[in-house]
């Protein structure tokens, strides 16, 4: 069930096309700041409600980054492991073709779970704009998420917070659950930082290595055999990945992956939310209590969205990377700076922020700053 309050969503869209069997959702969440901006997830279990939670943490994420864009996201209703490539395409046509009536002057799309720079040069030749989404191909004008523009933020995000709590990155170790695009460029860019890691995860289970994991031999390895636990390591299942004893984890696939119950499983000090939603404000706020840091989604892992920013305004990779860079570290330093000033927890902090600057420009909130 979508929840409703004073921000949104303001509008709901379900599309259906039978005769291709594209089914999906649209939540355009917020608008004040401008067109809701927001990836395309396609998984069999998608729901609106999921969608809904997703489009208002864009709604966050964008004004937290201080770009014109609202909050928004999409949601298409399939498996695409049970199907044909061609047959893929012809779903995302037909979303493409559902959403011109809103796309891009509401919407603007973007890559998320199982859509990448193909998905974007379908549903933007669909549309016949190429304003209607963002990660697109380079043939396109495109900025490819797969040059790991959300993963760069969440290891500068990731700097930052080591820095507020003293330590030394050389001195750390990490954990990465879920060894995706954000997982794996996350991982390139904290080694090469001088970071450990030690244990990693992907939906087939978790490994973990005391000595060290050696990122260039695990991608081989990912690469060959299509999983993280063929390497030489101890073996868990997934979700142990939470329980790792490092120093650090970086959640970075699936939501709500961390529970109530895992509270006093949890040995980092430090949590970084480089995927959306991984667990609730109340698990975060009891995580604080318990002197474990955690860093918002809406604020680690803006660097997909920010790279989106610099493709839709024309500028280049080059670009995309130094404001990444500058944004996301500023941002961390803003949120941990005004959650420990006002001790608070890091999220209450980035939404006192990021509401002020929707409130500014919103006609239609049910709340004054």
């Amino acid at each position: 069930m979508v929840e409703f309050d004073a921000y949104g969503p303001e509008k709901i869209i379900e599309v259906y096309n039978p005769k291709v069997g594209m089914r999906g959702y649209v939540i355009l969440d917020n608008l004040a700041l401008g067109p809701a901006k927001g990836g395309i997830r396609m998984t069999p279990t998608v729901s609106m409600n999921e969608v809904a939670k997703l489009a208002r943490t864009m709604t966050w994420k964008n004004a937290m980054a201080d770009l014109p864009f609202g909050g928004g996201k999409s949601g298409i209703i399939a498996d695409p492991r049970q199907f044909s490539l061609e047959k893929k395409k012809e779903i995302i046509e037909a979303f493409s073709k559902a959403l011109k009536v809103i796309c891009p002057e509401y919407y603007i799309a973007a890559p998320d779970i199982n859509t990448a720079e193909q998905e974007m040069e379908w549903f933007a030749k669909a549309n016949g704009n190429k304003k209607a989404c963002t990660g697109k191909p380079k043939k396109m004008g495109g900025i490819p998420h797969e040059l790991g523009s959300t993963g760069f933020g969440v290891a500068h995000s990731t700097l930052v917070a080591l820095k507020h709590m003293k330590k030394d990155v050389k001195n750390v170790s990490f954990a990465v659950e879920g060894f995706g695009n954000v997982g794996t460029f996350t991982v390139k860019f904290l080694t090469e930082a001088g970071a450990t890691l030690k244990a990693v995860s992907d939906s087939k289970g978790c490994i973990f290595v005391e000595k060290g994991i050696d990122y260039e031999k695990l991608m081989k390895i990912k690469e060959e055999t299509g999983s993280v636990v063929n390497y030489n390591g101890k073996k868990d299942s997934c979700r142990d990945i939470i329980q790792s004893p490092v120093d650090v984890l970086i959640t970075a696939a699936i939501p709500d992956i961390i529970k109530s119950g895992d509270i006093n499983s949890v040995r980092a000090k430090l949590i970084v939310e480089g995927s959306n939603i991984p667990m609730t404000e109340q698990i975060e706020e009891l995580l604080h209590r318990k002197g474990i840091l955690v860093v918002p989604d809406f604020v680690a892992n803006a660097g997909g969205v920010i790279s989106s920013y610099v493709e839709y305004t024309g500028g280049n990779e080059k670009k995309m990377f130094r404001m990444v860079e500058e944004k996301v570290r500023k941002n961390t330093d803003l949120v941990l700076t005004q959650a420990e000033k006002k001790k608070t927890y890091p999220r209450a902090a980035a939404l006192e922020i990021a509401r002020k600057r929707v409130l500014e420009k919103c006609k239609i909130c049910a709340v004054k700053i």
